[in-house]
């Protein structure tokens, strides 16, 4: 490896550390530019083939974006990739490609900005984003956790609720628009403020059809309480249970940011038939970073389904320092949101990330036949027992739960 950019040299833990302030890998914008620039070609290769796997015994294709996406990637300064993930070609089905997105973004404005000059900043942003995936033909699209507000929800003051809305408020207004004009079907994960239940707020996905139309909704299931991130403040969990959408591209639910720590939510949505599974985030390096390509990755494994994972960017300072109970002093941020949005697909083979630090637009093709071909293969559904599993889970649920432990007789015998 050449000793370029902080790798290997004595002022590398200096540099290390403003790297992971500005959000590069040592001044790259993710882990696998980092390896393809300092690694021979046959090494890089090898190494690509353990990190990222094989889609039917080959690694992922390229796709180019048409010149207008490119364009517009390059005028707004946003991170465009886009992959295919191939199936085995089947004497009785047709394949079932869809080509879907994920945008991952940082805030418009400072938090200290008018909450309506924010909103409207971030419209203005997402407008060319969306219009770059409208433009490469992207069927089914998702943006980030919360993407129409700065991500408040550990400050624990109230007035950043003004920025819930209902289901069919002004960021749903804002993407129906793009749904219908490139029959697009969009996930928005949003504040929700729920008018008929005395304004109580959710974390909820909004799923808006291609036809301009909402589909339906899903509230977060999991809330997170730990370090920064305890949002109980804001919202409990949600009362949806695992829904999955039918939509004119396929079923596809939506696993909201925290829920991915819980392999039983993602199993849920796959005994329920979704197809590709999108996961809404926003995590900062310190917390979860090592976590990231792993478990939405089993998920799709262990599942047999696609899943979108997005991140936000960038680092949110706000005008009052606040505390998470942990021992550390009040701070402004929770850290740096570092994006590397990707796709994992049910055969263990997953897309590179996209930055750490840039707003992004990734776009994949997915065979969808390859679901049903790695069930047949593996056979997880058949193999599962979950009758066990009902009966260990019932069980553990009751008060007087006795966890089924067998000990040694002689584990606390004395010896003579």
């Amino acid at each position: 490896m050449e000793k370029t950019d902080g790798i290997g040299n004595e002022n590398g833990s200096t540099e290390e550390k403003q790297s992971f302030k500005d959000g590069s890998i040592c001044g790259y914008n993710s882990l696998h530019h980092l390896l393809s620039a300092n690694l021979k070609p046959q090494l890089y290769q090898e190494v690509s083939r353990l990190l990222l796997g094989l889609n039917c015994g080959k690694a992922l294709e390229t796709i180019v974006p048409p010149e207008s996406a490119k364009a517009l990637s390059s005028k707004h300064d946003f991170d465009l990739q886009a992959f295919k993930f191939s199936a085995d070609k089947e004497l009785l089905r047709e394949p079932r490609v869809v080509r879907v997105g994920l945008i991952q973004n940082c805030i418009a404005l400072p938090t200290t900005a008018p909450f309506s000059d924010q909103k409207k900043a971030i419209f203005e942003k997402l407008g060319p984003i969306i219009d770059a995936a409208g433009a490469s033909g992207v069927n089914i699209l998702c943006l980030q956790e919360a993407w129409m507000m700065p991500f408040a929800f550990c400050t624990r003051e109230e007035r950043w609720c003004e920025f819930a809305e209902p289901v069919n408020g002004e960021s749903t207004q804002f993407l129906q628009e793009f749904a219908l004009k490139y029959n697009m079907v969009i996930i928005s994960s949003i504040l929700e403020r729920d008018i008929n239940h005395g304004e109580t707020l959710w974390n909820t996905a909004v799923i808006i059809g291609n036809h301009g139309n909402i589909i339906g909704k899903h509230r977060k299931n999991h809330i997170p309480r730990v370090g920064d991130f305890n949002e109980s403040t804001y919202y409990m969990e949600g009362n949806t249970g695992h829904p999955v959408f039918e939509t004119a591209y396929g079923k596809i639910a939506v696993n909201i940011c925290y829920g991915r720590h819980h392999p039983l939510n993602w199993l849920a949505f796959g005994l329920n038939g979704a197809e590709i599974v999108f996961n809404p985030s926003a995590t900062v390096g310190e917390l979860s970073e090592p976590m990231w390509p792993i478990e939405a990755r089993n998920a799709a494994i262990a599942n047999s389904y696609f899943v979108g994972s997005i991140n936000r960017v960038g680092t949110e300072i706000f005008p009052n320092p606040f505390t998470s109970g942990d021992g550390k002093p009040p701070h402004p941020d929770f850290g740096h949101f570092y994006g590397s949005s990707h796709f994992s697909a049910p055969d263990a083979s997953c897309t590179p990330s996209l930055s750490r630090y840039k707003d992004g637009l990734m776009i994949s093709d997915m065979d969808l036949n390859l679901c049903r071909q790695l069930k047949d293969k593996w056979g997880f559904r058949m193999t599962a027992r979950y009758e066990l599993y009902a009966d260990t889970l019932a069980s553990y649920l009751k008060p007087d739960f006795e966890p089924q432990v067998i000990s040694d007789p002689l584990l606390h015998k004395k010896s003579f």
